[in-house]
């Protein structure tokens, strides 16, 4: 008998963005998926290339909206790498406080998310009430409560003030007994056991398969993070621990995302106490011809931005790869086995950002025909890096 087919997306209430999974199952179970993205192309990469350095980090801010800083994070360290040089130590300090703010109001959106996706609608409420202090920080320390526009080639945009460091602190202790809560409630309710444990289980070898990131993989016993294996920014200046889990479940992806709450609250206290005096801008002026890699360990795990400059004042080539990019394709191993209705949480489970994923097929839109694939535009974009490469090598 043909297996049955469930379509969600590409709207569908529980994805804020745009995306398509089509479950095969046979009576309640899941015995396939398919995955289609590509609703959501915004043409970034190549947009960056009409504009100026300092630009392309107002552009790569924009592509998240929960993860606003974590795209500028990891240009601007690209942006350092090409150069060959650091930024001065207290835009460093600045750049990590602001990363890891974002990770705590990230972790919080996700779990309140979660909450609601269970039915446990107080969890939501509460998260988004604890929430607000956080970006409450933001708006003092950048301005905007959303895109904080902190990031900036050699540095940072903005200072931050002592006077404000006494607040800061006040205000994330105050947020650890609202973490607690949140752990308790997570942690010891038998309802989200029963709803999460052994649910999507990701083995430690599917993370390896999958090449999954950030508390996806974490949360599978693989303890891989950037700030750690490869680190920048102040992230080796302060104590702090990778939080793992070995469950590779729902439940275990969210015990690593609450736990990690209490390590981004401690490395920012420590970055205030220990903040540096000094320029917060190394004043870059040209951006010589060269290549530079920048990551950042974003709230939903690596991301990795790629820069050619060949002299000019844009990038020549810019690519970006996203951590939902890689989690997504997880869902072909975590979703098969399981329930209909435990289908759409383990989808969620992975905290995707489609705006961060989204890649193109080139169709013909009055026959359908697919005119190039994803192996075309491969081809396509190494051809041009190419013809770059030997450009500059004739200048």
């Amino acid at each position: 008998m043909a297996h049955k087919i469930i379509p969600i997306g590409p709207y569908h209430p529980l994805q804020d963005e745009p995306e398509f999974f089509k479950l095969h199952v046979d009576g309640e179970t899941v015995v396939d998926i398919d995955i289609e993205i590509g609703y959501n192309h915004r043409l970034i990469e190549k947009i960056a290339e009409s504009k100026s350095f300092d630009q392309v980090t107002f552009l790569v801010e924009r592509i998240c909206g929960i993860c606003s800083t974590s795209h500028p994070f990891a240009y601007v360290n690209a942006i350092d790498d090409l150069l060959g040089v650091k930024s001065p130590e207290r835009a460093l300090y600045i750049r990590t406080v602001i990363g890891e703010l974002e990770r705590v109001h990230s972790h919080l959106l996700w779990l309140g998310l979660a909450g609601h996706f269970l039915g446990y609608n107080t969890v939501w409420m509460w998260a988004w009430r604890y929430r607000e202090p956080v970006l409450d920080i933001f708006e003092k320390v950048a301005g905007n409560r959303q895109n904080y526009a902190m990031m900036k080639p050699g540095g940072v945009r903005r200072d931050m003030f002592e006077e404000d460091f006494p607040w800061i602190k006040k205000t994330l202790k105050d947020l650890i007994p609202k973490v607690d809560m949140f752990k308790g409630a997570v942690m010891d309710d038998p309802v989200i056991h029963a709803r999460t444990e052994g649910v999507g289980v990701l083995t430690k070898e599917d993370v390896r398969q999958y090449c999954v990131v950030g508390p996806t993989a974490r949360a599978s016993g693989v303890g891989i993070d950037i700030r750690k294996d490869d680190p920048y920014a102040a992230y080796d200046k302060v104590e702090w621990k990778v939080i793992t889990q070995e469950g590779g479940d729902v439940y275990s992806k969210a015990v690593v995302r609450i736990l990690e709450l209490y390590e981004s609250i401690n490395i920012i206290l420590q970055c205030l106490d220990k903040m540096p005096k000094g320029p917060i801008d190394s004043g870059i002026k040209d951006i010589p011809p060269g290549e530079g890699i920048g990551r950042h360990e974003a709230p939903r795990g690596e991301v990795v931005h790629y820069i050619m400059a060949d002299g000019g004042n844009s990038p020549a080539r810019h690519k970006i790869r996203a951590p939902s990019y890689m989690n997504v394709a997880s869902n072909k191993k975590a979703v098969i086995g399981e329930s209909i209705s435990d289908a759409t949480i383990i989808l969620a489970a992975v905290d995707p950002c489609y705006c961060c994923t989204e890649r193109m097929a080139v169709v013909d839109y009055k026959t359908g025909k697919k005119l190039m694939d994803g192996q075309d535009l491969v081809r396509l974009s190494q051809e041009k890096t190419r013809k770059i490469a030997e450009k500059r090598i004739r200048s």
